[in-house]
């Protein structure tokens, strides 16, 4: 709701523009009519300063170091709620009751499955294709094998799709990673939770058995919750932007997803763990701390400090806590990585340098750390990302289909190319 404006003066000419107040945080003047009325854009690298949307999901203070998921904040729900919970909350906007509950945990569970045919798509990637890769392809050919979900105006297909995306990315994540390693594909089975039916599928061969270990499970589910939403970032606005040309929900998480594949958005868990095995043992890091302390040196510390929370990501406090459970729960506090990892936070939360700079460690770190101990791969670690972030995606998806403002993305640009020229003749050339 606009209730007071900012006045723009361009060439002696004033221009009224609406200020709009959000719930929470910075206020927002409107631009909207300014093309129009004075034939200027504005130029915005990055989009750092600009709303592109209104939403009633996620809200993040990165100076307080504040995530709220529909108004709650992720300390309580990481402490009180499960993964699924939180995926009806950002979904349907509201807790569900116990009998809400019910049902749509039923549906997810009753969803895992995907389409027999999707095993043999697999085959045309090769052994050593990045399973990120290979989730890129198979999440956007859904599309070629659930036509009865696609429609985008219907929104009884459109919650179809939201929950077949939600109850199969992690067979799908699991079926890259078996394939990866060369190992049968593993099916999903109805009598475990989500979390601890995913790390079965990653997990367990068909020679022997294989029981998920409760507080693993935990874990698992936790690091999914914290991942589930993060406003408007790079791979939520490309699945919006995608949305918004009409395309159908598989195509546009896919989208999502092969944004999330960057180092600097969802690759940072894996990059963080990379830089840990670089350092390779704790009697190197002072000289790693020094390197990250030269500005002429490109090196940085990968896992401190984050581009919004500009005091501590309130993430990683919870993932702290659970690395270090993890960790005890597994007795691998003696394997090297970890010791690098354990010193390196260690100094990060009392160097003078760290702290003053708020270079703390984030949910990426600890992220890594989990995973790694939990024996996946450094290349499994995005697509986990990507599987716990896909209701964020589906729950922004629904909600931009679902906006009466709702147009199709077209940014404007500032043209610094040649000026308007005649094409000449090769001869001329």
């Amino acid at each position: 709701m606009a209730d007071k404006a900012a006045r723009l003066t361009l060439e002696g000419k004033d221009y009224d523009l609406p200020v709009l107040t959000p719930t929470v945080g910075p206020e927002c003047i409107d631009i909207r009519k300014l093309y129009a009325e004075a034939d200027v854009f504005t130029f915005d690298p990055g989009f750092t300063s600009t709303a592109s949307c209104d939403s009633t999901i996620t809200y993040i203070d990165g100076d307080k170091g504040e995530l709220w998921y529909r108004g709650y904040p992720i300390e309580q729900l990481a402490e009180n709620s499960h993964y699924l919970e939180v995926c009806y909350l950002l979904v349907y906007g509201e807790l569900p009751n116990k009998q809400q509950m019910e049902t749509f945990e039923n549906l997810i569970t009753r969803h895992t499955m995907v389409h027999e045919q999707l095993h043999y798509f697999f085959r045309g990637f090769r052994r050593d294709s990045h399973p990120m890769a290979t989730m890129v392809g198979v999440v956007g050919a859904m599309s070629a094998f659930y036509h009865d979900s696609t429609d985008i105006n219907d929104p009884k297909q459109r919650d179809i799709a939201s929950i077949r995306l939600i109850a199969k990315l992690p067979t799908l994540a699991a079926m890259a990673y078996k394939y990866s390693i060369g190992q049968p594909f593993v099916y999903p089975r109805n009598d475990l939770d989500y979390a601890a039916n995913f790390l079965h599928m990653c997990f367990s061969v068909p020679a022997e058995e294989y029981k998920v270990d409760p507080a693993l499970a935990r874990a698992m589910d936790l690091i999914f919750t914290l991942h589930a939403d993060h406003e408007q970032n790079a791979s939520t606005s490309t699945v919006r932007l995608a949305g918004s040309s009409g395309a159908n929900p598989f195509a546009c998480i896919a989208a999502g997803i092969a944004c999330l594949w960057g180092p600097a958005h969802g690759g940072a868990n894996q990059a963080a763990l990379e830089m840990l095995q670089e350092i390779g043992s704790v009697d190197r890091i002072p000289e790693y701390i020094k390197r990250a302390k030269d500005k002429d040196d490109p090196f940085r510390l990968m896992g401190f400090g984050h581009r919004v929370y500009k005091n501590f990501d309130p993430r990683a406090k919870v993932m702290k806590q659970s690395a270090d459970e993890v960790l005890a729960l597994l007795g691998i506090e003696n394997n090297e990585t970890l010791k690098v990892a354990k010193e390196l936070e260690r100094i990060a939360l009392e160097d003078e340098y760290f702290v003053s700079k708020k270079l703390y460690p984030n949910v990426d770190f600890y992220s890594g750390i989990i995973l790694s101990a939990m024996g996946f791969p450094t290349s499994m670690f995005t697509p986990i990302f990507a599987l716990s972030r896909t209701v964020g995606w589906i729950s922004q998806w629904k909600e931009m289909i679902a906006d009466p403002q709702g147009k199709i993305g077209r940014p404007r640009q500032l043209y610094v190319g040649a000026d308007r020229r005649d094409y000449p003749e090769v001869s001329a050339r």
